[in-house]
């Protein structure tokens, strides 16, 4: 148990750095279209659904499944699209760096769109930030990670932003019922916030998560380094085992409610509709390693 828990260790340590080193590279991929065959993406971020439509967040845009499964991009920006997330109200918001050769701020601040994709607006702190996660509350308040300054920051409108703590993190994820709670994982285990991310107590047990995400407020989802689906009832205090997700090392996950899970592996982009038991590839991928 000890080796596992080492190696796992060492799994989220090397995603971590990851985070910090994967940005900004000039990776190269292949033609994104209707080819059938798996494309090159060297990195996927961030995963989300609007109006049943899946979206997938990469280091060269956004994309979509085409009708044989393989990428297709959206819109017309291929920048590296580092944090992502729907909002409740629909609008998405991401972060990251521009394509390179486009020009602009090495850092892209909070970027949203208001057609699934097709264009983007600075919101705010482009050309300051690089927000590595995002998730959003019931009632809109943004939460970003911010690996510029390694900290939590959050805003009410997406404009005017507070500093929170300063850590560590890979992914975070806020609770849909209890306002205030947010999470992070680190390579010491998850940690919890109940003061809106002010402070972070110490982590909750010694389960290593990689990725989190919360379905509902008794569903929180969440991948070990390894790729193994976890479930907690009560915020990540204890975890249960779902099931081992296909294709190779996680890269991304978000819950749409307590049965509908999505996951991006080094293979694709795959969807549970039976809270991760099982997991059926909606987009063919070929990408790098860990995620972020």
């Amino acid at each position: 148990m000890k080796k596992h828990r080492a190696a796992l260790a060492a799994a989220l340590t090397a995603a971590l750095a990851l985070a910090l080193t994967a940005c900004g590279s000039d990776d190269a991929s292949g033609p994104a279209g209707g080819s059938g065959a798996p494309t090159a993406l060297s990195h996927i971020h961030g995963v989300g659904s609007s109006a049943g439509k899946l979206y997938v967040a990469t280091h060269e845009g956004v994309y979509t499944p085409a009708a044989d499964g393989s990428p297709a991009l959206v819109g017309e920006r291929k920048d590296d699209f580092m944090g992502f997330t729907v909002t409740p109200q629909g609008a998405f918001l991401a972060s990251g760096h521009p394509a390179p050769g486009t020009g602009g701020p090495s850092n892209l601040g909070l970027i949203a769109s208001a057609d699934k994709g097709a264009s983007w607006t600075t919101r705010s702190l482009g050309g300051e930030v690089d927000f590595h996660s995002l998730d959003t509350a019931p009632d809109g308040t943004v939460y970003g990670y911010d690996s510029t300054n390694g900290r939590l920051r959050v805003s009410r409108d997406g404009v005017a932003w507070q500093d929170r703590a300063e850590l560590k993190a890979l992914d975070i994820a806020v609770a849909p019922g209890t306002p205030g709670t947010v999470l992070a994982t680190t390579e010491e285990g998850v940690v919890r916030s109940t003061d809106d991310g002010r402070t972070f107590a110490e982590p909750l047990s010694k389960q290593l998560v990689a990725y989190v995400s919360w379905g509902a407020p008794d569903a929180l989802f969440g991948i070990d380094p390894s790729g193994v689906l976890l479930r907690s009832a009560d915020a990540g205090a204890t975890w249960s085992r779902v099931s081992v997700l296909p294709g190779g090392a996680p890269q991304a996950l978000t819950a749409l409610d307590a049965r509908r899970v999505l996951a991006a592996t080094q293979d694709g982009v795959y969807e549970s509709a039976d809270g991760g038991r099982t997991f059926t590839r909606r987009m063919a991928v070929t990408s790098g390693g860990d995620g972020h």
